[in-house]
């Protein structure tokens, strides 16, 4: 019979390896996970978070003020802006599509969203009725 001690040594190895692939499974972005950028409802940028490897910035500006944005694998931020209140930078990183990061004053909407091309979903080409 295998001592009380031996089993604890097993069974606290497999929680350890469970922990583990979990942490692993859990912490990197879906494949297709998207940040769509749009400035006043139009579509300015998309980034697929899945695909970024080495952290970058880009600066989105017009008439209204400047934003800069830093994506890393798996996320993306507004670090900079030059409008008043500047709540887009203190939104942080977004890294799933609980809600969006938004600038009001320079109308500024940063959204994830499934890719559904990369999960291997059919992607309508017409609207039928």
């Amino acid at each position: 019979m295998i001592k009380t001690k031996t089993w604890v040594l097993i069974l606290g190895a497999l929680l350890l390896t469970a922990l583990l692939s979990c942490l692993i499974l859990y912490t990197r972005p879906a494949p297709g996970t998207v940040a769509n950028i749009y400035r006043d409802g139009v579509p300015v940028r998309s980034v697929d978070l899945s695909l970024v490897t080495e952290p970058w910035e880009f600066t989105l500006s017009d008439e209204r003020g400047a934003n800069v944005i830093r994506v890393e694998p798996g996320r993306i931020a507004v670090i900079d802006a030059d409008c008043p209140d500047r709540i887009c930078v203190e939104a942080g990183w977004l890294s799933d599509s609980a809600s969006p990061i938004v600038c009001l004053p320079h109308r500024l909407v940063i959204r994830i969203e499934k890719n559904a091309a990369a999960e291997g979903d059919p992607v309508p080409d017409t609207v039928s009725r």
